[in-house]
């Protein structure tokens, strides 16, 4: 029987927060300690600013933006006796990132905020969760 892996994909928002620091009572129950992957989707800049900053430089500055977005949620879960592994993507769709990403890595389960930090952060489900729940292959999970 192999490891269960979990994505957790954070936005830095107050939700994925909340994920996190729910998710060690949702993980008693398991029968063995699962393999956690965060993953922080980093939209690219405008082209405009493309332009005038090296690509090195920009790669950097989205993977230090992305590794502070997950800092927090990376903390909890370490605190709780977990070892994240911690990945940041640049794409301009989130949902099609976090699908991709879950696929790429055979994850088991992804665990999500059920909004973020989108336009709207009110609605009921984000647009990124629920073409997340469209999309995926595996269960997901949204937590308020």
């Amino acid at each position: 029987m192999t490891m269960p892996k979990l994505l957790l994909p954070v936005d830095g928002s107050a939700v994925s927060l909340r994920m996190a620091e729910a998710l060690p009572h949702r993980l008693a129950g398991y029968p063995r300690t699962p393999e956690i992957h965060l993953l922080n989707v980093q939209r690219p800049v405008s082209h405009d600013v493309g332009q005038f900053v090296d690509k090195p430089a920009l790669q950097d500055f989205h993977r230090q933006q992305g590794l502070e977005a997950l800092a927090a949620a990376r903390a909890h879960l370490e605190a709780a006796g977990f070892a994240p592994v911690p990945h940041v993507v640049i794409d301009d769709q989130p949902a099609q990132a976090i699908v991709r990403f879950a696929r790429e890595q055979a994850v088991d389960e992804i665990v999500m905020g059920s909004h973020g930090h989108g336009a709207v952060v009110g609605l009921l489900l984000g647009s990124v969760a629920r073409e997340v729940v469209r999309l995926a292959d595996v269960p997901v999970t949204l937590i308020k």
